[in-house]
This record gives C-alpha cells, sequence and structure tokens, in this order.
C-alpha cells in the first residue's frame, strides 16, 4: 500500500527548466507520468502561474504539464534580434517542448494566447490531441470586436504612435489589473497577485517591445481560423468548452461559432470574465474531471 506521502509527492506540482533550441523552457509539472496527459497552455500577459490552482486537482488522476513561452513567465526572454516572437514561432517552440518532455498524446487546454498557439499545434499533430479544453480563445471571427480595434490598426499600420496607444492601454499595471477583474461577480474574491506578479514581468526592460510583437502577430491568427475549423469537422476531437461571459476580450460570441464545427462539444458559458479560473476554477476542474473521465 501506498502511503500517504509518497501519494503526496506524486501530486505535489513540480518547477522544471528544461533547454529548448538553446532558450530555458520553464514548466510546472504533476501527477503520474503513466496517466493521461493534460497540456495547460496560458494566455496574456500571464504564465504557468494562472494554472496553479487547478494543477493539484487535476494531477490527483492526471499527468499535467504546463509551459511558460519565451518571453512570458520565468522561461527565457531572449530579444527581439535573438528571437522571432510570432505566433508561428512560438506554437514552433512549445511543439518542440512537447516533444522534448515526451508528450506524445494529450488533451489541450488552451485559453486566449494558448488558442492560436495550440490550434496550430493540434492541425499539425492531430494523432497527438486527444481533445481540447477551449476556455476564452478564439478560432472565429464572431468574437474579435471593440477590444481589437486599436490592435487591428497596428496590424495594419505598425507605426510608434499606434503602438503607443497599445502601450499605454495594454501594458499598464492597471490594464492588468483590468484583464483578472472585468466582468467578474465579486472583484473582491481575484487575487491582486496576479496583476502583481504579471505587471514585474511586463515591466522588464525589453519586454514592452515584445509584447507589441506579439500584438502585431496576432493579425496571422485569423487567416488560419478556417484551417483550424477544417481540423474540427475532420477530426472531431471530444471538446469541453468553458467560456467566462463577462469577458470583454473575447466575449461570449467567439464561443458559439465552435457548434458549427464540432460535433462532440460539451458547452458551458460561466458567469465570469476573462481569467474565468481564478472565480470558477474549483467548477471548471470538476467540468475538466468529468470530460477526462469519459474522452481519455
Amino acid at each position: 500500500m501506498m502511503s500517504s506521502a509518497s501519494a503526496s509527492n506524486q501530486t505535489q506540482t513540480q518547477f522544471k527548466t528544461i533547454k529548448v533550441d538553446n532558450l530555458d523552457i520553464f514548466y510546472r509539472e504533476a501527477g503520474k507520468k503513466d496517466a493521461p496527459t493534460i497540456i495547460l497552455l496560458h494566455g496574456f500577459p500571464t504564465s504557468s502561474h494562472m494554472f496553479r490552482n487547478i494543477i493539484p486537482t487535476l494531477s490527483e488522476k492526471y499527468h499535467v504539464i504546463a509551459p511558460d513561452y519565451p518571453g512570458y513567465g520565468n522561461s527565457s526572454m531572449p530579444s527581439l534580434e535573438e528571437y522571432e516572437y510570432s505566433f508561428d514561432n512560438v506554437a514552433k517552440t512549445v511543439d518542440k517542448f512537447l516533444e522534448k518532455v515526451g508528450a506524445n498524446q494529450y488533451m489541450l487546454y488552451v485559453m486566449d494566447y494558448g488558442a492560436p498557439i495550440g490550434f496550430r499545434i493540434a492541425a499539425k499533430h492531430p494523432e497527438r490531441v486527444q481533445g481540447l479544453i477551449i476556455q476564452n480563445g478564439n478560432a472565429y471571427d464572431e468574437g474579435l470586436r471593440d477590444f481589437w480595434k486599436p490592435i487591428k490598426a497596428y496590424w495594419n499600420d505598425k507605426t510608434a504612435k499606434n503602438a503607443k496607444v497599445l502601450s499605454d492601454s495594454l501594458l499598464t499595471i492597471g490594464a492588468t489589473e483590468w484583464q483578472y477583474t472585468n466582468g467578474t461577480r465579486n472583484q473582491a474574491a481575484i487575487s491582486p497577485d496576479n496583476w502583481i506578479i504579471d505587471q514585474a514581468k511586463l515591466d522588464r526592460p525589453g519586454n514592452q517591445a515584445i509584447q507589441l510583437e506579439m500584438f502585431y502577430s496576432y493579425g496571422t491568427n485569423p487567416a488560419l481560423y478556417p484551417e483550424w475549423q477544417a481540423y474540427f469537422r475532420k477530426h472531431q476531437p471530444p471538446t469541453l468548452l468553458v467560456w467566462g461571459k463577462g469577458d470583454y476580450i473575447f466575449p461570449e460570441e467567439g464561443a458559439h461559432p465552435y457548434k458549427r464545427d464540432l460535433n462532440n462539444l460539451e458547452f458551458h458559458i460561466l458567469d465570469t470574465g476573462h481569467f474565468a479560473l481564478e472565480e470558477d476554477g474549483d467548477l471548471i476542474s470538476e467540468l475538466i474531471l468529468k470530460f477526462m473521465k469519459t474522452n481519455s
């Protein structure tokens, strides 16, 4: 019989770093390695830190891995001259990371930036993806509304003036706090540690230039929506969708089109905001465990 101490050690989160193309990629890992794997891909402007509360619960039954992208969290932050900060290239790095840690088959949790990164990987390796967990991340034009107007202006005209609009409106501590609190039921339930930790990373010398490059690169994603939608239709990955309806960045309008292409879709609209895990992490964990039991 396994002792309670050794059982605890198997689910305790490990904080690791691995080399991928000379980059240090930081990741959180927990659970038995022979259990079905869940990959957690974070959004902007955060890191694997956003999954800190659900990893212990999920790892009681599953193997969980959550990496930080280059330029985010505790991974390397090479300069713009040293690394191409594009969604294509970040997806390549994450794909190489998954191969290096031996993640050959997995359930893929994607949120915000994690969606265009994860969908690139899924479309490239459909045989590896056993299913999707989608949380406030777009694959349809319907979800890109008012919030995106200044970003779209930057896509069309990459000038210092348009860049300053984005820096002033999206890269400040007030903007980071807003991402966590806007659309929530109870702002007092959201820990300020979130935006303090994220902002400390954003305020590193050179990081805002990286974020502006990623804002610009986001313009390459809508052109790939038809390819990702074709992947959904052809491969029909079992999908759990959990979406904070108060999200101004990715409003609920972007959630419903998934119904057009995915036949095996479990669909939940939650009364919370962009970072739904902060307010509804327990509920989302419960939904994931039920979904995994059926589909892994």
